[in-house]
């Protein structure tokens, strides 16, 4: 398997691995899943900011990217970061590979503490976050309504 930098091509394979998330799943909030080229749109206005993939065979099996915490230049050592695995390839340690990668890139460019927006209670994803250091830092209740319910999240952070 290779981590890898994303590129234009992959959008369509990354385009499909979210879709399944935000169509079957509270774990993404939002309702409609974006076309590849809205992906694709969405990685360019992350740039300077890492967007990996994760590739077998030729195959997207995941990738996570990184974008700011915020836009006030006060937060410039921070960002927040994001994760997606094909679901068929879920717990094959391939979000611990891109996450140490995705890692290795921001603390190359001066980035300190990174932040995960997660669903709460989150389907395995608040104990793959623990996993890989994380701690929640604070919970919103109720705060997304999907698939007719209401949904938390927690803010978790890591220091690197």
């Amino acid at each position: 398997m290779t981590i890898r930098d994303a590129k234009a091509e992959d959008m369509p394979q990354i385009a499909r691995i979210y879709s399944y998330y935000v169509e079957n799943t509270a774990i993404s909030f939002e309702i409609k899943a974006p076309d590849w080229k809205e992906m694709e749109a969405r990685r360019e206005s992350f740039i300077p900011y890492p967007y990996i993939v994760a590739e077998e065979d030729g195959r997207i099996m995941g990738y996570a990217y990184a974008h700011p915490f915020s836009e006030r230049e006060a937060y410039r050592r921070s960002a927040e970061v994001t994760i997606y695995i094909d679901k068929d390839n879920a717990r094959k340690g391939i979000g611990t590979m891109l996450y140490g990668k995705l890692e290795e890139r921001l603390m190359a460019m001066d980035i300190h503490n990174l932040y995960a927006v997660v669903m709460y209670p989150g389907l395995g994803s608040v104990g793959f976050h623990e996993r890989m250091g994380y701690r929640i830092a604070g919970k919103l209740t109720d705060c997304g309504e999907k698939f007719g319910k209401l949904w938390s999240v927690v803010y978790m952070e890591k220091l690197i």
